[in-house]
């Protein structure tokens, strides 16, 4: 029997790539950069499986591209704001993502943010690199302490629930909107706020000049969740206007491009989407993916429907 097609957005780790291989005639689209969405569109069809990115955006358009052969979209993230679920699904065809097995990456690299900021690390890095360090001093870029702190957490998924469950190896006490307190209560309370809730139309900027204005003037704000979720221009003043103290981004609203205001702050450390960046965790990710389509083609339940 021949093999069913599939097409490949983009190169995966090779131990992922060699299981697709052994079970699927792969159209791999093996650039740096994405498809546009013609592109898209000309290289599902005839395709049984699509093995999609954060960076494409699958809609009804692609999805009828490929009917009726296409039987299912694999989505390599956890996050699914970039495909149109209800056009996926509503067209019989099955829609899946990675969760769980990039839980712990994102709670760590949420918590290397969160230190990096409280303890001005990328600010000093900065400082060394341009050759302005003038020596120890007693009163020299303080920053803040964690013990004692209250860590507030919006998002009680997976990752929202590792962030915590490290909290108290740093003294601090977590929190999470709608389950421990209001959001309000929250804000008003918190030393740090952390993101961590999917992009919904609900969430969109759900972090605005009026979420920012409720805030302590000492807090700091980290978001490793969807950029969408921050209004950028309100955080820009925010920061401005000094109603928080710092925050740590590891997502943006327009990637990648970073809003022009964010760049000369000090006080605001920039990351790159690095939130499930370990070889561990892409490679478990992109395999997750790969078994979710050959599954699906092979006439068996997807592992991690949505």
């Amino acid at each position: 029997m021949s093999k069913p097609n599939v097409l490949l957005t983009r190169r995966i780790p090779s131990a992922a790539f060699a299981r697709l291989e052994a079970a699927c005639d792969v159209d791999l689209h093996d650039a740096s950069t994405p498809l546009t969405p013609d592109e898209l569109k000309e290289r599902v069809k005839g395709k049984q499986g699509l093995i999609c990115l954060l960076t494409d955006r699958i809609d009804g358009a692609v999805v009828d591209a490929g009917l009726p052969d296409l039987k299912i979209v694999a989505n390599v993230a956890v996050g699914y704001d970039n495909v149109d679920v209800p056009a996926v699904k509503s067209r019989g065809v099955v829609f899946t993502n990675t969760p769980d097995v990039l839980t712990e990456a994102t709670a760590e690299l949420t918590w290397g943010l969160i230190l990096s900021l409280a303890r001005r690390v990328t600010e000093g890095d900065r400082l060394i690199r341009r050759g302005a360090w003038r020596g120890w001093a007693l009163d020299f870029m303080l920053g803040m302490e964690l013990r004692g702190k209250q860590l507030g957490i919006i998002g009680r998924g997976r990752i929202g629930r590792a962030v915590a469950a490290r909290a108290p190896a740093f003294g601090m006490t977590a929190v999470f909107a709608k389950h421990d307190m209001s959001l309000d209560e929250l804000l008003v309370s918190s030393d740090v706020v952390s993101v961590h809730t999917p992009s919904t139309p609900e969430t969109r900027h759900l972090f605005n000049r009026r979420t920012f204005a409720r805030m302590k003037r000492s807090a700091l704000l980290v978001n490793t969740a969807r950029g969408s979720i921050v209004d950028e221009d309100a955080l820009v003043w925010a920061l401005n206007e000094h109603l928080l103290a710092g925050a740590a981004l590891d997502v943006f609203e327009k990637e990648p491009a970073v809003h022009p205001g964010l760049l000369p702050l000090e006080n605001v450390v920039l990351v790159p989407h690095l939130g499930s960046a370990t070889r561990e965790t892409r490679t478990a990710m992109a395999d997750l993916a790969v078994r979710n389509v050959i599954a699906v083609l092979s006439g068996e339940p997807p592992l991690t429907p949505v």
